[in-house]
């Protein structure tokens, strides 16, 4: 029997216009590939039409789902929604259609949050934490900062029942305060968290017409200063899920401790980048230029147009077949190593250094990957025992807690050989006694 393959196309109707300016933004920049931007920026009727009927036609399974993204979507009015709605149900064909919409949040009132409500879209809402860590990088084009407005839109995304995720871009800055951003976005009411590392290298031999920020095969480059240290990344995850692992399993869905999990089970990844290939993702410019990736919207990764050919065919040429190859240009070092599973080499763009054995293209947090698999694979092996015995992984949290528990009721009366009480048929030594 034939799987169906489902196609993700992120939407981007206003190409790079938005309307606050965060530092580390790597797609404001793309206004430089479309001069006339400045004055025709927004996606047109025809392209609208185009795109939705196409986005329909590539799916050959009976699910359909819609992102809209930016720059900053909400730009383009309520009313361009209301017609891509009524667009997406004109053109269904059985099909099940979903629509999701990622916001900075500072356009979000209450007429917003109705039609969203009432056409069940799922809002991701960009926030880096609490305030002192969001303004860091998050501000309006003035340099003002943005916190607040983004609070009272999750307010009123709250009050009108409209489901949401938060969407957290981890930097230099944040990346320092795990507990307290995880805290900050738990009280906010995010029960969604996606956690998305920040790498970007700019061009020192930066040119007035080239874009400065630059491909893992541009070599004349260096690391922004926004970007996460790799091992910095890997302690912040660890941090995290040492909480979520004892407290929050089952009721807080982590986008890369859902991933994991999944990858030691055996099962598709939701983490694109984590991913065995690639080429299911793709990115819509407002003109209807087609490209291979949001993160490699660059002139020699364009597919197409869709005013002059379908996103069928775009998605079956030779530059989106070899895009899909990512695990044949694997270091040898990513090739052997024990965690392959859970990351496949991650994100192609990320792969920029130099692996210990001295070999180009290896992932530039390959050892914050390592450090975060390693950490938790003891607690992902037992819920993957769980979850394949056909229990919950929430079990889990008992388990640590009766074995924590242990450790201070017994640790100074059962001998280190003897079985471990938590029922494990490990030695005590090497269960709860472990050091």
């Amino acid at each position: 029997m034939q799987t169906s393959t489902h196609y993700h196309i992120m939407a981007k109707p206003t190409g790079s216009v938005c309307n606050i300016e965060c530092d580390y933004c790597f797609y404001l920049e793309k206004h430089k590939l479309y001069p006339s931007r400045q004055t025709d920026w927004r996606m047109d009727d025809k392209t609208l039409e185009r795109y939705i009927q196409q986005t329909i036609d590539a799916q050959d399974g009976d699910y359909v789902q819609f992102t809209w993204q930016g720059g900053e979507p909400m730009l383009m009015g309520l009313l361009f929604y209301k017609k891509a709605v009524r667009l997406a149900k004109q053109h269904a064909n059985g099909k099940r259609i979903e629509h999701t919409f990622q916001t900075n949040g500072l356009l979000i009132n209450d007429e917003w949050c109705v039609f969203f409500k009432q056409h069940h879209f799922l809002i991701g809402i960009s926030i880096d934490g609490p305030q002192y860590l969001h303004d860091r990088y998050r501000k309006t084009r003035s340099g003002k900062p943005t916190h607040q407005k983004v609070e009272e839109g999750i307010k009123l995304l709250k009050k009108h029942g409209v489901e949401f995720n938060t969407l957290t871009v981890i930097n230099s800055d944040n990346v320092k305060h795990p507990k307290e951003v995880y805290q900050y976005l738990k009280d906010l009411g995010s029960n969604y968290i996606q956690f998305i590392p920040l790498v970007e290298r700019e061009s020192e031999g930066l040119q007035q017409q080239k874009l400065r920020l630059v491909l893992p095969h541009e070599s004349a480059a260096k690391i922004t200063s926004w970007s996460v240290p790799p091992k910095a990344y890997g302690r912040f995850l660890s941090e995290i899920f040492d909480i979520w692992v004892r407290r929050d399993v089952g009721r807080i869905f982590v986008n890369m401790f859902d991933s994991t999990l999944s990858a030691w089970c055996d099962a598709p990844t939701s983490i694109c980048h984590l991913s065995e290939s690639c080429g299911r993702a793709f990115a819509l410019e407002s003109n209807g230029d087609l490209y291979c990736c949001d993160h490699y919207v660059y002139p020699e990764y364009l597919l197409g147009n869709i005013h002059h050919q379908t996103i069928n065919e775009c998605k079956s040429n030779y530059l989106a077949t070899e895009f899909k190859n990512k695990k044949q240009r694997l270091t040898s070092e990513c090739q052997a190593c024990a965690y392959r599973f859970a990351c496949h080499g991650g994100c192609p763009k990320h792969r920029f250094a130099v692996s210990n054995d001295g070999h180009p293209g290896h992932n530039y947090f390959c050892q914050g990957y390592q450090d975060f698999f390693e950490h938790s694979s003891m607690h992902m092996q037992t819920m993957r025992k769980l979850v394949t015995s056909g229990r919950f992984a929430d079990e889990i949290m008992l388990m640590i807690a009766y074995q924590e528990s242990s450790k201070l009721t017994v640790s100074n009366t059962i001998a280190r050989n003897e079985q471990c009480p938590c029922q494990s048929g490990k030695k005590y030594k090497r269960c709860c006694g472990a050091q």
